[in-house]
């Protein structure tokens, strides 16, 4: 079975906007107006913006780099 490497894979801005698109998309084909998956896009990517600062800040701690 092939491992995941979870922190590269949530540090990828590649990742978050595919999940931003499809959950965009899902509001849409659900009903939802565009101004609504805009938001919610907008939201995914500042959430991942934070997310990729964390973990790199984390791993630049964890490697004693200042």
């Amino acid at each position: 079975m092939i491992k995941i490497n979870w922190t590269r894979k949530l540090t990828s801005r590649k990742f978050w906007l595919s999940v931003a698109s499809f959950v965009s998309m899902l509001i849409i084909a659900l009903g939802g107006n565009e101004n609504m998956a805009t938001q919610v896009t907008a939201l995914i990517m500042a959430g991942a913006t934070v997310i990729g600062y964390v973990i790199g800040e984390g791993l630049a701690d964890a490697n004693g780099s200042l």
